[in-house]
């Protein structure tokens, strides 16, 4: 989660460089929350999409292709659990 918070403080402070006059201390720390809740609604997306392709398998890997889905989705769980936890 460290690393996501690194990406949300990085597109707030290039957000800052291109604006006439800096963020507020308040205004930044609501820009890095909005991205960084968009970086992990994009994740998440991605893992949905992960999902639905390995569902979309012949029929003799559906068996790997439910424990690849049910990992993913355990994996999205933990994340936003811990997400949960850090607000």
């Amino acid at each position: 989660m460290k690393n996501l918070r690194q990406i949300a403080d990085k597109a707030t402070d290039a957000i800052n460089e291109l604006l006439n006059s800096p963020l507020s201390d308040a205004q930044a720390e609501g820009v890095r929350d909005i991205i960084e809740k968009t970086v992990v609604r994009a994740l998440l997306e991605g893992q949905h999409r992960a999902v639905d392709a390995a569902l979309m398998c012949p029929e003799a890997d559906q068996d790997m292709a439910h424990k690849i889905a049910s990992a993913i989705r355990r994996k999205n769980d933990l994340l936003i659990a811990n997400l949960s936890s850090m607000r």
